[in-house]
């Protein structure tokens, strides 16, 4: 009986360790240049892809106003099919020429496992850009200044 009891204690604390290594997630001070741009402010969906590519999560969204949520259409696709709630995710949009510092948090075990940042763009009666930058989740990718296509300059990872 105590050789059973030891094997099933061994099991749970085994199975405790293992998601408590999978639930370990690190910050990341998130530093974002917007370009000179003339309109109103730009929506900027932050999300975590896969290696193959896939939307696998939200991690922020700058701009609050959900009406909107639909000009970033590939995010779009993947939001509206798991709509979870992300008003603890969500903050201003952001205009021509300013700078927005948020936090971000990432999941450890995939960093350095093919996963990447995307960060998607829109802004009102102008260009959308599925993929206005996009970082490696890798050591060195995440520790690089990393320009933009569109609305964004560049984007700037710092560990907390």
């Amino acid at each position: 009986m105590k050789s059973i009891l030891k094997i099933g204690l061994t099991g749970a604390l085994l199975c405790l360790l293992s998601f408590q290594a999978a639930a370990q997630t690190s910050k990341y001070k998130c530093m974002l240049q917007m370009s000179n741009y003339m309109g109103e402010g730009a929506y900027i969906v932050v999300s975590l892809l896969n290696a193959k590519g896939e939307y696998d999560k939200t991690l922020y969204v700058m701009g609050d106003d959900k009406k909107w949520y639909k000009t970033l259409k590939e995010w779009h696709k993947f939001y509206s099919k798991k709509l979870s709630d992300i008003s603890a995710k969500t903050g201003a949009s952001v205009t021509g020429g300013d700078r927005s510092i948020t936090t971000l948090e990432i999941e450890d075990v995939k960093i350095n496992k093919g996963y990447k940042l995307r960060f998607e763009t829109a802004v009102e009666d102008h260009k959308y850009y599925t993929a206005d930058l996009e970082i490696p989740l890798t050591s060195q990718g995440m520790a690089e200044k990393t320009e933009g296509k569109g609305y964004i300059r560049y984007v700037r990872l710092s560990k907390i």
